[in-house]
């Protein structure tokens, strides 16, 4: 990773609220200055699952989007390097960071009826795989009942882990964090995978850049044809002399257009 947005330092969160008991277990909640309740984003940070990236840098896009009227809960949670990070503590993490929030929502004047999910990279493959959950194999350990999310949104997102996994992106780091190969653990790929999960049900927007060398663009172009195809809600934004970091930085040239993508986005389904 390198851009200056990941240098910057955001400006702090209005609270840091834990939702779980081991370090990584946090989030922070951004809050609109007007008055609730308010629509609210889960935001999941990316970093191609490594510890070493955490949620700092995502602070600058949460604090637009709250500016924009959107609570922001900003989740860090168990990356590969973690005690328990990687299959399956990376999405359980996930998952419930977002069950606590819903939980706590009225408490903070969020309408817990309007609450979608968003992720950059490994943020935006775990933001489309929260919205699926419910379709996951209850034999699985990443299943749980479904989240009531209004939509997903995947900025430069990993979506195709086999496809990731094939293109040995950054390393192979797909392998780390999945434990093994398609072929050693197909049932993990089937039920991480958001390609393996359409239709997910819920309305969903891509944002790539075009020229994105780190999770390439055709990514997110095949996954929204396999979407469509099977009738989901797909958008795809996509972003001409734009690569991976641009996306995420609320001082591009880019982010109004992002971020018009994203209230529409919502308000699309009445927010």
């Amino acid at each position: 990773m390198g851009d200056s947005v990941l240098d910057r330092t955001p400006s702090p969160a209005d609270f840091r609220l834990t939702y779980g008991d081991v370090p990584e277990q946090f989030a922070d909640l951004r809050l609109p200055d007007t008055g609730g309740p308010f629509p609210a984003i889960a935001y999941i940070h990316g970093g191609f699952w490594r510890s070493q990236y955490d949620l700092q840098h995502a602070g600058h896009i949460c604090a637009a989007l709250t500016a924009a009227g959107y609570a922001t809960w900003n989740i860090e949670y168990r990356r590969i390097g973690n005690d328990g990070g990687g299959w399956p503590g990376t999405f359980q993490d996930v998952a419930a960071s977002i069950r606590h929030l819903l939980k706590i929502a009225p408490d903070y004047g969020i309408d817990p009826a309007k609450i979608g999910v968003a992720g950059h990279s490994a943020g935006g493959h775990l933001a489309l795989w929260a919205s699926a959950i419910g379709r996951i194999p209850e034999s699985s350990p990443i299943w749980s009942e479904s989240l009531p999310l209004v939509c997903a949104i995947s900025l430069a997102g990993v979506v195709d882990l086999r496809q990731a996994w094939r293109l040995k992106l950054s390393g192979g780091v797909v392998e780390l964090l999945m434990g093994g190969s398609p072929e050693e653990v197909p049932d993990r790929y089937a039920a991480a995978s958001p390609m393996e999960l359409i239709p997910l049900g819920v309305p969903q927007l891509l944002v790539h850049g075009v020229n994105d060398e780190i999770v390439p663009f055709a990514l997110s172009r095949a996954y929204l044809r396999a979407a469509q195809t099977v009738g989901d809600d797909a958008a795809l934004l996509a972003l001409e002399q734009t690569g991976h970091f641009e996306v995420i930085d609320p001082e591009s040239s880019v982010w109004p257009a992002i971020e018009s993508s994203i209230i529409s986005r919502f308000q699309s389904v009445g927010n």
